[in-house]
């Protein structure tokens, strides 16, 4: 009995690279590219109309609608598809926000064609891929620093101080911003300051290198 293959989307917005992707991926017999996109939003379209893969694989860096977001809408509308990011940002801070929308393994734009297909065949059979140099940054987060504190408590920010971070790399007020996120200055303020005291910055342009070296913001 032949084995169902296993039904991929891609998303990105880099046309050869997406080209080549599904060209290898197409030859590794199981495997089945069902469709290319340039932006999670096209992703979401192919599946709302019913085009289900069973495994997404999602650059991070798209416009309209970045794989961080696409992650959380497959979460939140199909928990069941798995989703492996394309992203070269591997800091516990990335690692935990992109774990938080549901990816469930992390690849290079290098990896190597026999890594690739472990990654899809392992996220189908046991629900997760990381490589050892994955596994080695989050255990990275369970361990204490000098002042106590692990670094998943470190690596841990909200919605609302990742809306603000993004919002510190514009060229927005601290006004403006405030206005924009629906709160008073006053708290614009406190949240800014608990920023530079989490990610031990002491400065708007220390925030937004920090959001840029992560991947929260691209300029």
């Amino acid at each position: 009995m032949q084995t169902p293959s296993i039904k991929i989307a891609l998303a990105d917005d880099h046309v050869l690279l997406r080209n080549a992707l599904a060209s290898l991926i197409n030859t590794f017999g199981n495997c089945e590219v069902i469709h290319q996109c340039g932006t999670g939003r096209e992703l979401v379209a192919h599946i709302d109309a019913g085009h289900i893969p069973d495994v997404v694989i999602l650059d991070l860096n798209m416009p309209d609608m970045d794989g961080y977001e696409a992650a959380n809408w497959l979460q939140q509308h199909h928990p069941g598809v798995n989703v492996l990011m394309l992203t070269m940002y591997d800091s516990e801070l990335s690692l935990i926000r992109l774990l938080q929308a549901g990816v469930k393994g992390f690849l290079k734009k290098d990896i190597h064609p026999d890594e690739l297909k472990f990654a899809i065949q392992s996220v189908v059979q046991s629900g997760y891929y990381y490589s050892n140099h994955t596994t080695g940054k989050l255990v990275n987060l369970f361990r204490s620093g000098p002042d106590g504190a692990t670094g998943l408590q470190k690596a841990m920010l909200t919605d609302q101080e990742l809306e603000f971070l993004k919002l510190a790399c514009s060229d927005l007020t601290y006004k403006e911003i405030a206005q924009q996120m629906g709160l008073n200055p006053r708290s614009v303020d406190n949240l800014r300051d608990q920023l530079f005291v989490k990610l031990d910055v002491k400065s708007r342009v220390g925030l937004a290198m920090v959001a840029m070296r992560h991947g929260i913001a691209i300029l």
